[in-house]
């Protein structure tokens, strides 16, 4: 598929000067190991390449500084704009901060408040416009166009590319017994600048794409040899919910990244759950897809030493809260269960006794809607259990069964 003839897009020579010019800028993130994940997936050792503790809350600092910061200075003085999920915008609104040019992010309807409240906190002015980013991105063109603005590309540009290479000479240095590392891929502008650095130093150094379902564009492009555009997107990830890559990054996809696989939004939800669990580390959707990839078994990784780049963490906290209880269920860690209870409210203190009498938690107790074809001497209950195991949530369920006066009436274990 490689044409020999074609020149580099980027090269470790690019990212050697990315690194120097943002090194004042940017944090050296931490590899933190964890024996956990290595164990429940067969790695002889996983490292998280924590970019979430990065500036922004993610690696995109890295690329939007190095750009903006080799712009020329009527270009600087005129102003950028910039479409993205939310982490490309704070990024280039943190720079234009930093190196005092105007900014303007258009983000489309699907970014989470925080991020858009967190890209106006440096100063950034964001215009929300479109269903899905594309429409994002072609809004913003236009106004680069109308305005006369630089429009500065989260992923299809060299100086980008090379500055999110940054994250693998960190990479080397934490961790050279390295054999595989997992990147999320979006519009493919991190696993481009990760390939181009570890590829040079260690050809047999695996590095794998990962991508949520609903945005599976990189491997259907790789396979036909040319970009293929996905029509929609349906995935819980917005931080990688792009429709294709483009011709810089899958120019270096093609030639530099050894395979892309997929997981679920399911999966995705577990991962994020047991990073925080475990990890103690708050991470967003596309950030977890990586560690997704390693637990669900979409990579063999026996008795590698594996990197997971976590590569955001900014969070709608509720949706966070959202995603990490249905973590919980996919584990058969939580059950939602209605009851029917007579005697209310005293009938209410049995159940809550029966819960927690055997060792589970009683998250969610509310009163619902009494239908039609509910018993009316009776009161309609949902119940949110937390417990160690499907086996421990169904003695809890079957307890509460067999309490006078109460009737499950439904409930998620099955």
């Amino acid at each position: 598929m490689s044409d020999p003839g074609a020149p580099e897009v980027v090269t470790v020579d690019d990212v050697a000067a990315a690194h120097d010019r943002i090194a004042d800028v940017t944090h050296r993130t931490p590899l933190d190991t964890s024996t956990t994940f290595a164990e429940m997936s067969g790695a002889a050792s996983v490292g998280l390449k924590l970019e979430n503790m990065q500036r922004t809350g993610s690696f995109k600092i890295r690329g939007a500084y190095n750009t903006m910061a080799q712009l020329p200075d009527d270009v600087k003085e005129r102003g950028v704009v910039a479409s993205s999920a939310g982490n490309h915008a704070q990024g280039v609104a943190l720079a234009g901060d930093l190196l005092d040019v105007d900014t303007t992010i258009v983000v489309p309807e699907v970014t989470p408040a925080a991020k858009i409240e967190a890209t106006r906190g440096y100063g950034a002015e964001v215009i929300v416009e479109g269903d899905i980013y594309e429409r994002s991105y072609e809004y913003a063109l236009d106004l680069a166009e109308e305005e006369e603005l630089e429009f500065v590309h989260p992923f299809n540009d060299e100086g980008v590319i090379a500055g999110q290479g940054t994250v693998a000479r960190e990479l080397l240095d934490q961790y050279p017994e390295l054999d595989t590392v997992l990147v999320s891929i979006g519009g493919g502008g991190l696993i481009s600048g990760i390939a181009t650095v570890l590829k040079e130093h260690d050809p047999s150094i695996r590095v794998v794409g990962v991508q949520p379902e609903g945005a599976y564009h990189a491997k259907p492009s790789l396979e036909h040899d040319e970009i293929r555009e996905l029509p929609e997107i349906d995935t819980v990830a917005e931080g990688i919910a792009d429709t294709r890559l483009l011709e810089k990054t899958f120019a270096v996809v093609r030639e530099r990244v050894d395979d892309v696989v997929s997981v679920s939004d399911s999966e995705m939800s577990v991962a994020l759950t047991l990073l925080a669990e475990r990890a103690k580390t708050v991470v967003e959707t596309a950030g977890a897809a990586p560690v997704a990839a390693l637990l669900s078994g979409a990579v063999d990784v026996d008795d590698e030493h594996v990197a997971a780049v976590v590569s955001g963490g900014n969070v709608n906290l509720t949706e966070h809260g959202e995603l990490a209880r249905a973590g919980l269920m996919e584990l058969g860690r939580y059950a939602d269960v209605d009851v029917a209870v007579a005697d209310w409210p005293t009938g209410v203190g049995r159940v809550t006794e029966a819960v927690e009498s055997r060792g589970a938690e009683l998250d969610v107790l509310e009163r619902t809607r009494r239908t039609a074809a509910d018993d009316p001497n009776r009161t309609p209950l949902r119940l949110g259990i937390e417990g160690s195991g499907p086996d421990h949530l169904r003695s809890v369920v079957d307890a509460l069964d067999a309490l006078d006066g109460v009737t499950v009436t439904s409930q998620t274990l099955d």
